[in-house]
Protein backbone atom coordinates (compact mmCIF):
# COMPACT_ATOMS: atom_id res chain seq x y z
CA UNK A 1 0.00 0.00 0.00
CA UNK A 2 1.43 3.34 -1.01
CA UNK A 3 2.13 5.76 1.86
CA UNK A 4 0.39 9.10 1.39
CA UNK A 5 2.41 12.09 2.51
CA UNK A 6 0.81 14.48 5.05
CA UNK A 7 1.09 17.43 2.60
CA UNK A 8 -0.73 15.36 -0.03
CA UNK A 9 -3.50 14.64 2.49
CA UNK A 10 -3.66 18.35 3.29
CA UNK A 11 -3.92 19.14 -0.42
CA UNK A 12 -6.88 16.76 -0.77
CA UNK A 13 -8.54 18.42 2.22
CA UNK A 14 -7.97 21.91 0.78
CA UNK A 15 -9.52 20.77 -2.50
CA UNK A 16 -12.49 19.51 -0.49
CA UNK A 17 -12.92 22.90 1.14
CA UNK A 18 -13.47 24.53 -2.27
CA UNK A 19 -16.17 22.17 -3.50
CA UNK A 20 -19.56 21.43 -1.97
CA UNK A 21 -20.18 24.68 -0.07
CA UNK A 22 -18.28 27.18 -2.24
CA UNK A 23 -21.57 28.56 -3.59
CA UNK A 24 -22.46 29.99 -0.19
CA UNK A 25 -19.81 32.74 -0.35
CA UNK A 26 -22.35 35.02 -2.04
CA UNK A 27 -25.47 33.88 -0.20
CA UNK A 28 -25.70 36.84 2.22
CA UNK A 29 -25.69 39.39 -0.59
CA UNK A 30 -28.59 37.73 -2.48
CA UNK A 31 -31.35 39.69 -0.69
CA UNK A 32 -29.60 42.92 -1.83
CA UNK A 33 -29.97 42.02 -5.50
CA UNK A 34 -33.70 42.80 -5.39
CA UNK A 35 -32.88 46.48 -4.82
CA UNK A 36 -29.79 46.60 -7.04
CA UNK A 37 -31.53 45.00 -10.04
CA UNK A 38 -35.09 46.10 -9.20
CA UNK A 39 -35.98 46.66 -12.86
CA UNK A 40 -35.24 43.02 -13.75
CA UNK A 41 -38.31 40.79 -13.92
CA UNK A 42 -38.28 37.78 -11.54
CA UNK A 43 -35.15 39.06 -9.80
CA UNK A 44 -36.11 37.17 -6.62
CA UNK A 45 -35.89 33.85 -8.46
CA UNK A 46 -32.83 34.94 -10.48
CA UNK A 47 -31.02 35.86 -7.27
CA UNK A 48 -31.53 32.32 -5.96
CA UNK A 49 -30.25 30.95 -9.27
CA UNK A 50 -26.94 32.69 -8.52
CA UNK A 51 -26.48 29.94 -5.95
CA UNK A 52 -27.92 27.02 -7.88
CA UNK A 53 -26.88 27.67 -11.50
CA UNK A 54 -23.40 26.28 -10.80
CA UNK A 55 -25.21 23.21 -9.46
CA UNK A 56 -27.03 22.83 -12.80
CA UNK A 57 -23.72 22.97 -14.69
CA UNK A 58 -22.29 20.32 -12.39
CA UNK A 59 -25.36 18.12 -12.72
CA UNK A 60 -25.24 18.26 -16.53
CA UNK A 61 -21.51 17.88 -17.07
CA UNK A 62 -20.23 15.80 -14.14
CA UNK A 63 -20.78 12.39 -15.83
CA UNK A 64 -19.07 13.62 -19.03
CA UNK A 65 -16.27 15.31 -17.10
CA UNK A 66 -15.43 11.96 -15.54
CA UNK A 67 -14.17 10.88 -18.97
CA UNK A 68 -12.15 14.11 -19.22
CA UNK A 69 -10.50 13.42 -15.87
CA UNK A 70 -9.74 9.83 -16.86
CA UNK A 71 -8.15 10.92 -20.16
CA UNK A 72 -6.08 13.88 -18.96
CA UNK A 73 -5.18 12.64 -15.50
CA UNK A 74 -6.34 13.73 -12.07
CA UNK A 75 -3.59 16.19 -11.24
CA UNK A 76 -3.73 17.94 -14.64
CA UNK A 77 -7.52 18.12 -14.43
CA UNK A 78 -7.33 19.67 -10.94
CA UNK A 79 -4.89 22.34 -12.19
CA UNK A 80 -7.18 23.35 -15.07
CA UNK A 81 -10.23 23.33 -12.78
CA UNK A 82 -8.59 25.59 -10.18
CA UNK A 83 -7.68 28.16 -12.84
CA UNK A 84 -11.29 28.18 -14.10
CA UNK A 85 -12.56 28.28 -10.48
CA UNK A 86 -10.57 31.42 -9.71
CA UNK A 87 -11.28 33.15 -13.04
CA UNK A 88 -15.04 32.65 -13.21
CA UNK A 89 -15.61 32.63 -9.45
CA UNK A 90 -14.35 36.20 -9.14
CA UNK A 91 -16.17 37.35 -12.31
CA UNK A 92 -19.08 38.82 -10.34
CA UNK A 93 -16.70 41.44 -8.99
CA UNK A 94 -16.26 43.09 -12.39
CA UNK A 95 -19.19 41.98 -14.61
CA UNK A 96 -22.06 44.45 -14.98
CA UNK A 97 -25.35 42.66 -15.69
CA UNK A 98 -27.15 39.95 -13.77
CA UNK A 99 -27.19 37.75 -16.87
CA UNK A 100 -23.41 38.01 -17.39
CA UNK A 101 -22.87 37.03 -13.78
CA UNK A 102 -25.25 34.08 -14.14
CA UNK A 103 -23.30 32.83 -17.18
CA UNK A 104 -20.03 33.10 -15.25
CA UNK A 105 -21.60 31.09 -12.43
CA UNK A 106 -22.38 28.32 -14.90
CA UNK A 107 -18.71 27.97 -15.93
CA UNK A 108 -17.72 28.24 -12.28
CA UNK A 109 -19.87 25.18 -11.65
CA UNK A 110 -18.00 23.14 -14.25
CA UNK A 111 -14.74 23.73 -12.37
CA UNK A 112 -16.31 22.51 -9.12
CA UNK A 113 -17.50 19.33 -10.85
CA UNK A 114 -13.95 18.48 -11.96
CA UNK A 115 -12.53 19.19 -8.50
CA UNK A 116 -15.09 16.96 -6.80
CA UNK A 117 -14.52 14.06 -9.22
CA UNK A 118 -10.74 14.29 -8.80
CA UNK A 119 -10.94 14.57 -5.03
CA UNK A 120 -13.47 11.79 -4.44
CA UNK A 121 -11.78 9.31 -6.77
CA UNK A 122 -8.33 9.99 -5.24
CA UNK A 123 -9.69 9.30 -1.76
CA UNK A 124 -11.06 6.01 -3.07
CA UNK A 125 -7.62 5.24 -4.51
CA UNK A 126 -5.56 6.16 -1.46
CA UNK A 127 -7.69 4.87 1.45
CA UNK A 128 -9.56 1.68 2.30
CA UNK A 129 -12.10 0.51 4.87
CA UNK A 130 -11.67 2.10 8.34
CA UNK A 131 -8.98 4.52 7.09
CA UNK A 132 -11.40 5.67 4.41
CA UNK A 133 -14.20 6.18 6.94
CA UNK A 134 -11.94 8.36 9.07
CA UNK A 135 -10.64 10.38 6.13
CA UNK A 136 -14.15 10.91 4.71
CA UNK A 137 -15.21 12.32 8.07
CA UNK A 138 -12.16 14.59 7.99
CA UNK A 139 -12.92 15.58 4.39
CA UNK A 140 -16.52 16.49 5.22
CA UNK A 141 -15.20 18.51 8.17
CA UNK A 142 -12.92 20.45 5.81
CA UNK A 143 -15.87 21.05 3.48
CA UNK A 144 -17.60 22.57 6.50
CA UNK A 145 -14.53 24.67 7.35
CA UNK A 146 -14.54 25.91 3.76
CA UNK A 147 -18.21 26.78 4.20
CA UNK A 148 -17.37 28.74 7.35
CA UNK A 149 -14.66 30.74 5.56
CA UNK A 150 -16.91 31.39 2.57
CA UNK A 151 -20.04 32.35 4.52
CA UNK A 152 -18.30 34.44 7.21
CA UNK A 153 -16.11 36.21 4.68
CA UNK A 154 -19.03 36.70 2.31
CA UNK A 155 -21.26 38.04 5.08
CA UNK A 156 -18.67 40.58 6.21
CA UNK A 157 -17.82 41.68 2.66
CA UNK A 158 -21.48 41.92 1.58
CA UNK A 159 -22.03 44.58 4.27
CA UNK A 160 -19.31 46.67 2.56
CA UNK A 161 -20.27 46.10 -1.07
CA UNK A 162 -22.38 43.44 -2.78
CA UNK A 163 -19.55 42.69 -5.26
CA UNK A 164 -16.83 41.97 -2.70
CA UNK A 165 -17.90 38.41 -1.75
CA UNK A 166 -16.93 37.23 -5.25
CA UNK A 167 -13.28 37.98 -4.42
CA UNK A 168 -13.25 35.08 -1.94
CA UNK A 169 -12.99 32.69 -4.88
CA UNK A 170 -9.43 33.88 -5.48
CA UNK A 171 -8.56 31.34 -2.76
CA UNK A 172 -8.48 28.88 -5.64
CA UNK A 173 -5.04 30.29 -6.53
CA UNK A 174 -3.72 29.36 -3.07
CA UNK A 175 -4.97 25.78 -3.41
CA UNK A 176 -3.50 25.64 -6.93
CA UNK A 177 -0.03 26.15 -5.43
CA UNK A 178 -0.57 23.16 -3.12
CA UNK A 179 -1.78 21.00 -6.01
CA UNK A 180 1.24 21.88 -8.15
CA UNK A 181 3.67 21.06 -5.34
CA UNK A 182 2.15 18.26 -3.31
CA UNK A 183 -0.56 16.31 -5.17
CA UNK A 184 0.86 12.85 -5.83
CA UNK A 185 0.07 11.21 -9.13
CA UNK A 186 -1.87 8.02 -8.72
CA UNK A 187 -1.08 4.89 -10.70
CA UNK A 188 -3.77 2.30 -11.42
CA UNK A 189 -1.14 -0.33 -10.60
CA UNK A 190 -1.30 0.55 -6.91
CA UNK A 191 -2.61 -2.47 -5.07
CA UNK A 192 -5.92 -1.46 -3.64
CA UNK A 193 -8.00 -4.41 -4.60
CA UNK A 194 -8.87 -5.32 -1.01
CA UNK A 195 -12.16 -3.40 -0.86
CA UNK A 196 -13.85 -6.31 0.89
CA UNK A 197 -16.23 -4.47 3.17
CA UNK A 198 -19.04 -4.91 0.61
CA UNK A 199 -19.41 -6.77 -2.62
CA UNK A 200 -18.30 -4.29 -5.25
CA UNK A 201 -21.12 -3.09 -7.46
CA UNK A 202 -21.67 -1.31 -10.77
CA UNK A 203 -25.28 -0.23 -10.30
CA UNK A 204 -25.40 2.51 -7.67
CA UNK A 205 -28.66 4.21 -8.66
CA UNK A 206 -30.07 3.99 -5.11
CA UNK A 207 -27.07 5.90 -3.69
CA UNK A 208 -27.40 8.57 -6.38
CA UNK A 209 -31.12 8.93 -5.58
CA UNK A 210 -30.42 9.30 -1.86
CA UNK A 211 -27.68 11.85 -2.62
CA UNK A 212 -30.18 13.86 -4.67
CA UNK A 213 -32.72 13.79 -1.81
CA UNK A 214 -30.02 14.81 0.68
CA UNK A 215 -29.15 18.01 -1.18
CA UNK A 216 -32.78 18.73 -2.03
CA UNK A 217 -33.37 18.98 1.72
CA UNK A 218 -30.08 20.27 3.13
CA UNK A 219 -29.58 23.07 0.60
CA UNK A 220 -32.67 24.81 1.93
CA UNK A 221 -30.34 26.09 4.66
CA UNK A 222 -28.20 28.39 2.45
CA UNK A 223 -30.92 29.22 -0.12
CA UNK A 224 -33.86 30.08 2.16
CA UNK A 225 -32.40 30.87 5.59
CA UNK A 226 -30.79 34.22 4.58
CA UNK A 227 -34.16 35.48 3.35
CA UNK A 228 -35.80 34.48 6.63
CA UNK A 229 -33.06 36.00 8.81
CA UNK A 230 -32.52 39.22 6.81
CA UNK A 231 -36.03 39.97 5.51
CA UNK A 232 -38.10 38.82 8.51
CA UNK A 233 -35.70 39.50 11.41
CA UNK A 234 -33.84 42.39 9.70
CA UNK A 235 -30.41 40.99 10.59
CA UNK A 236 -27.20 42.24 8.99
CA UNK A 237 -25.17 40.25 6.48
CA UNK A 238 -22.48 39.73 9.11
CA UNK A 239 -24.93 38.28 11.67
CA UNK A 240 -26.57 36.13 8.98
CA UNK A 241 -23.18 34.86 7.90
CA UNK A 242 -22.31 34.04 11.52
CA UNK A 243 -25.51 32.05 11.97
CA UNK A 244 -25.00 29.97 8.84
CA UNK A 245 -21.31 29.57 9.66
CA UNK A 246 -22.39 28.04 12.98
CA UNK A 247 -24.24 25.41 10.97
CA UNK A 248 -21.00 24.58 9.16
CA UNK A 249 -19.07 24.32 12.43
CA UNK A 250 -21.51 21.66 13.60
CA UNK A 251 -21.47 20.19 10.10
CA UNK A 252 -17.79 19.47 10.74
CA UNK A 253 -18.57 17.94 14.15
CA UNK A 254 -21.24 15.74 12.56
CA UNK A 255 -18.82 14.63 9.85
CA UNK A 256 -16.16 13.71 12.40
CA UNK A 257 -18.78 11.70 14.31
CA UNK A 258 -19.50 9.57 11.24
CA UNK A 259 -16.66 7.05 11.76
CA UNK A 260 -17.93 6.27 15.28
CA UNK A 261 -21.53 5.90 14.05
CA UNK A 262 -20.39 3.56 11.30
CA UNK A 263 -19.04 1.13 13.92
CA UNK A 264 -22.60 0.64 15.21
CA UNK A 265 -24.95 1.31 12.26
CA UNK A 266 -25.13 0.46 8.58
CA UNK A 267 -25.16 3.18 5.91
CA UNK A 268 -28.95 3.15 5.42
CA UNK A 269 -29.64 3.56 9.15
CA UNK A 270 -27.17 6.46 9.43
CA UNK A 271 -28.94 8.14 6.51
CA UNK A 272 -32.28 8.00 8.36
CA UNK A 273 -30.69 9.29 11.58
CA UNK A 274 -29.13 12.26 9.77
CA UNK A 275 -32.38 13.13 7.98
CA UNK A 276 -34.34 12.96 11.24
CA UNK A 277 -31.94 15.45 12.85
CA UNK A 278 -32.40 17.83 9.90
CA UNK A 279 -36.20 17.48 10.08
CA UNK A 280 -36.16 18.45 13.76
CA UNK A 281 -33.94 21.41 12.87
CA UNK A 282 -36.48 22.58 10.28
CA UNK A 283 -39.35 22.48 12.77
CA UNK A 284 -37.36 24.43 15.35
CA UNK A 285 -36.31 27.06 12.77
CA UNK A 286 -39.96 27.75 11.97
CA UNK A 287 -40.68 28.39 15.66
CA UNK A 288 -37.84 30.86 16.31
CA UNK A 289 -39.01 34.16 17.80
CA UNK A 290 -35.63 35.75 18.49
CA UNK A 291 -32.94 35.93 15.79
CA UNK A 292 -30.23 34.66 18.15
CA UNK A 293 -32.00 31.31 18.57
CA UNK A 294 -31.01 30.60 14.97
CA UNK A 295 -27.54 29.79 16.29
CA UNK A 296 -29.10 26.77 18.04
CA UNK A 297 -31.33 25.62 15.19
CA UNK A 298 -28.59 26.03 12.59
CA UNK A 299 -26.29 23.91 14.76
CA UNK A 300 -28.81 21.06 14.71
CA UNK A 301 -29.21 21.31 10.93
CA UNK A 302 -25.47 21.43 10.41
CA UNK A 303 -24.77 18.40 12.61
CA UNK A 304 -27.25 16.27 10.68
CA UNK A 305 -25.90 17.44 7.35
CA UNK A 306 -22.32 16.61 8.35
CA UNK A 307 -23.24 13.02 9.18
CA UNK A 308 -25.12 12.65 5.90
CA UNK A 309 -22.40 14.02 3.62
CA UNK A 310 -19.69 11.78 5.07
CA UNK A 311 -22.10 8.84 4.95
CA UNK A 312 -23.25 9.16 1.33
CA UNK A 313 -19.77 9.57 -0.18
CA UNK A 314 -18.25 6.74 1.86
CA UNK A 315 -21.24 4.55 0.97
CA UNK A 316 -20.58 5.10 -2.73
CA UNK A 317 -16.83 4.44 -2.44
CA UNK A 318 -17.45 1.24 -0.45
CA UNK A 319 -19.56 -0.39 -3.18
CA UNK A 320 -18.17 1.17 -6.38
CA UNK A 321 -15.71 -1.02 -8.25
CA UNK A 322 -12.17 0.39 -8.19
CA UNK A 323 -12.07 0.58 -11.99
CA UNK A 324 -15.27 2.66 -11.98
CA UNK A 325 -14.43 5.17 -9.24
CA UNK A 326 -13.99 8.17 -11.57
CA UNK A 327 -17.27 7.37 -13.33
CA UNK A 328 -19.10 6.69 -10.05
CA UNK A 329 -17.70 9.90 -8.52
CA UNK A 330 -18.97 11.81 -11.54
CA UNK A 331 -22.48 10.42 -11.19
CA UNK A 332 -22.52 11.03 -7.42
CA UNK A 333 -21.36 14.62 -7.99
CA UNK A 334 -24.12 15.04 -10.58
CA UNK A 335 -26.78 13.68 -8.23
CA UNK A 336 -25.70 15.93 -5.35
CA UNK A 337 -25.79 19.06 -7.45
CA UNK A 338 -29.04 18.22 -9.23
CA UNK A 339 -30.43 18.25 -5.70
CA UNK A 340 -28.80 21.61 -5.04
CA UNK A 341 -30.22 23.09 -8.24
CA UNK A 342 -33.78 21.89 -7.68
CA UNK A 343 -33.85 22.68 -3.95
CA UNK A 344 -34.89 26.38 -4.29
CA UNK A 345 -37.02 25.67 -7.36
CA UNK A 346 -39.10 23.05 -5.55
CA UNK A 347 -39.20 24.89 -2.22
CA UNK A 348 -39.97 28.37 -3.63
CA UNK A 349 -43.69 27.73 -4.39
CA UNK A 350 -44.15 26.35 -0.84
CA UNK A 351 -42.41 29.40 0.58
CA UNK A 352 -44.78 31.68 -1.33
CA UNK A 353 -47.84 29.69 -0.24
CA UNK A 354 -47.07 29.12 3.46
CA UNK A 355 -44.75 32.05 4.14
CA UNK A 356 -41.11 31.43 4.90
CA UNK A 357 -41.50 30.67 8.65
CA UNK A 358 -44.37 28.21 8.30
CA UNK A 359 -42.62 26.64 5.32
CA UNK A 360 -39.85 25.34 7.59
CA UNK A 361 -42.39 23.81 9.99
CA UNK A 362 -44.43 22.13 7.23
CA UNK A 363 -41.29 20.85 5.48
CA UNK A 364 -39.87 19.50 8.74
CA UNK A 365 -43.07 17.69 9.77
CA UNK A 366 -43.45 16.18 6.29
CA UNK A 367 -39.83 15.02 6.25
CA UNK A 368 -40.09 13.52 9.75
CA UNK A 369 -43.26 11.63 8.77
CA UNK A 370 -41.50 10.12 5.73
CA UNK A 371 -38.53 9.05 7.90
CA UNK A 372 -40.85 7.38 10.44
CA UNK A 373 -42.60 5.46 7.64
CA UNK A 374 -39.29 4.23 6.20
CA UNK A 375 -38.02 3.31 9.68
CA UNK A 376 -41.13 1.25 10.39
CA UNK A 377 -40.80 -0.44 7.00
CA UNK A 378 -37.15 -1.29 7.71
CA UNK A 379 -37.99 -2.70 11.16
CA UNK A 380 -40.75 -4.89 9.70
CA UNK A 381 -38.38 -6.21 7.03
CA UNK A 382 -35.95 -7.44 9.68
CA UNK A 383 -38.60 -9.31 11.65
Amino acid sequence: MKIIKPKTKLTLLLLSSLTMMSNVAIVTMLPQLGAIFQDIENIELLSRLMITLPSLAIAIFAPVLGHFVYKFGKKQSAIVALIVFSLFGTAGFYLDTIYEILISRFFFGISIAILMIVNTSLIGDYFKNEARHRFMGLQSAFISIGGIVFIMGGGYLSDINWRYPFLIYSLGVVVLIFVLRYLQKYSNNIENQEDDEHLLDHNLWYIYLLAFCLMLVFYILPTQMPFLIINVFEASGTLTGSIIATAFIFNAIGALSFAKLKKHFEFSRIYLIGMAIIAIGFILIGNVADVHYFFVTSSIMGFGGGILMANITTWMLSVAHQTKRIKSSGYLTSALFIGQFFSPIISHPFVKYFGIKDFFIVYGVLLLAIIVLFSIKEINKKR
